[in-house]
């Protein structure tokens, strides 16, 4: 099995790209709300049912979170509980051309 070798392949940034999952970016995004509501809750020592009692939030929810269990939740969704943990969301938007798309637009 050492003799075997490997090929490294780069990845694009974003898992869910490279995994081919239609919704990449929007998981992406949604990927790291959840570890920033992780590290706030790890930060104040909030269990999910102390982190209920503040926020409103259903424990089950800030399970689900802990669990990477994110298909019920939306972007916006994931931004208010951030929110009602007491931090803010900066959010900044960079737009570029897919590379399957610009490759196709080019000159032969």
């Amino acid at each position: 099995m050492k003799s075997q070798k490997l090929e490294m392949v780069r990845g694009s940034g974003n898992v869910f790209r490279d995994l081919g999952h239609k919704n990449a970016d929007a998981e992406q995004v949604k990927a790291i709300l959840a570890a920033e509501i992780i590290k706030a809750l790890d930060r104040e020592h909030l269990t999910v049912r102390a982190a209920h009692g503040r926020t409103g939030i259903a424990a089950a929810d800030f399970s689900r979170i802990r669990h990477a269990d994110l298909g019920r939740f939306t972007v916006d969704r994931l931004m208010s509980i951030i929110n009602r943990l007491g931090s803010r969301v900066e959010v900044k938007v960079r737009v570029r051309r897919a590379e399957s798309v610009a490759q196709e637009a080019r000159p032969t």
